[in-house]
């Protein structure tokens, strides 16, 4: 096994170990990362002139975008929220389509931004955890609001 190899094998042991580890939470931040580095590595590989990598790279943002982030909206749920998701996720895969096409690094910056902006958004809204305490010096809490429904809730 050459090194490339064996570092292409830990980084998919070191993938699926995260997904399997991940709440749904979770999840929805490592697709958000995985379109992210994909549109990085499509931009990287339009200025070394690589064309059949960086439409593999497009590529594999779109299906991200689609199969992963636009997939697991529930509609149901997140209402009018889900269904702006809808329409924007729908907005980038075209504007990857003309950054492939064209060769376009500003619809990739674009689109990049855009995810950027929807991780950053959703880190925010992370279910803070608090650490327990130990049982000499708990104290009685009051009851925990119920969490807000979630846009996501397929995964």
């Amino acid at each position: 096994m050459n090194a490339a190899t064996a570092l292409k094998t830990y980084a998919n042991v070191g993938l699926e170990t995260g997904v399997t580890a991940a709440d749904p939470h979770k999840l929805i931040l490592m697709l958000y990362q995985g379109a992210m580095l994909a549109i990085s590595s499509a931009k990287n590989q339009i200025l070394r002139k690589e064309i059949a990598a960086k439409g593999k790279s497009i590529s594999h943002a779109i299906t991200i975008i689609d199969e992963g982030l636009k997939s697991s909206l529930d509609r149901n749920v997140g209402g009018e929220l889900a269904l702006n998701l809808s329409a924007l996720y729908d907005y980038m895969n075209q504007r990857l389509l003309i950054a492939n096409l064209k060769n376009d690094i500003d619809a990739l910056d674009e689109v990049s931004r855009l995810l950027g902006e929807l991780k950053e958004a959703w880190e925010e809204i992370r279910p803070s955890v608090e650490p327990a305490q130990p049982a000499a010096t708990a104290r009685p809490q009051a009851a925990p609001a119920k969490p807000a429904a979630l846009t996501y809730g397929r995964i």
